[in-house]
């Protein structure tokens, strides 16, 4: 079970806030009037690198000592992790080594490439990138950072959802979308603290339902043949992530793609922000569930903003 206190996400805002930035919170009252609510969107899709995932980063870098540190990090990612960690390496001045899948899209590869991270290739199956993570890890003796199941992972993502809660502190819910549960863990944590009586919401795509599914049974189900276009919510649930998603998150909305899509064109058109698909799934699942969001304070948290802008869902 993780051990992490509203202490741990304090002290990693302390530690990551001269290299991230604080995000807006914005409002739509065009959005409002057909949610029948008030949003608060934490806008993380304007984080450096484009997404929540470089507060966590950024807090697990920072955190080693100087001589674990000076081996550098690696980790395994085909997203924006990858390029989160890499970044925050370079920040600190140490190496990073990122497996990424061939399957990987080149401008992902171009983005951590860029970051000054060592880029290495192997086949797109957990296994390749787990065999070729170890085979890194011993040839360099960087420390492995886990895109989710680590406690400073978990620590880092909270503080969006402090800082969203300090911007606005009569949240009566706070939403946020679940894939291996590093963001979603944190914002529980965080939210559970600082706004106890807040009710916690996540979202989930249909196709990738997997969190609601181990919600519901009381353990992990793994994610097996995903089928969703928000492909940054295609892991299965981290063991350190679970228990606190169990423990505080009173449930998790599934919500069809078309929804999602419906829902990343509205805030593109009336927010006039880029968001990506993984992003919407929370307004879409609130829509659905509007009845019960009827004129409360709701606090969702954007995730990200990497968009293929050649292959827009709409478009398709």
């Amino acid at each position: 079970m993780a051990m992490i206190t509203i202490n741990e996400i304090r002290e990693a805002a302390r530690r990551i806030a001269p290299y991230i930035h604080r995000t807006s919170v914005l409002t739509c009252s065009a959005i409002d009037n057909q949610a029948g609510c008030r949003l608060f969107f934490k806008c993380e899709n304007f984080q450096k690198v484009g997404a929540f995932k470089m507060r966590g980063a950024t807090n697990a870098v920072f955190s080693l000592s100087d001589d674990d540190a000076t081996k550098g990090v690696a980790t395994h990612s085909s997203g924006n992790h990858a390029q989160a960690l890499a970044l925050a390496a370079r920040l600190r001045g140490v190496p990073a080594y990122v497996v990424m899948p061939t399957s990987a899209p080149t401008v992902k590869r171009v983005a951590v490439a860029g970051y000054g991270a060592e880029v290495i290739d192997c086949e797109p199956t957990l296994q390749a990138r787990e065999e070729t993570l170890n085979q890194v890890v011993e040839r360099t003796g960087a420390v492995f950072v886990h895109p989710y199941n680590n406690e400073k992972i978990i620590a880092g993502q909270g503080t969006a959802a402090l800082e969203l809660l300090e911007e606005c502190p009569n949240l009566d819910v706070v939403m946020a979308p679940v894939g291996g549960g590093g963001l979603l863990s944190g914002t529980s944590l965080a939210t559970r603290a600082v706004a106890p009586d807040a009710r916690i919401i996540a979202a989930e795509p249909r196709g990738a339902d997997d969190a609601a599914r181990s919600l519901a049974a009381g353990h992990i189900i793994p994610s097996v043949k995903p089928d969703t276009v928000a492909d940054g919510l295609l892991t299965s649930l981290g063991e350190l992530n679970f228990p606190i998603i169990r423990d505080h998150v009173e449930t998790i909305w599934t919500v069809d793609d078309a929804a999602i899509i419906a829902a990343m064109r509205l805030i593109w058109e009336r927010m006039k922000i880029i968001i990506e698909p993984s992003s919407a799934v929370c307004l879409a699942a609130l829509l659905q569930h509007k009845g019960e969001m009827k004129d409360l304070n709701v606090g969702i948290i954007i995730s990200g903003g990497n968009v293929d802008l050649d292959h827009l869902p709409w478009l398709n």
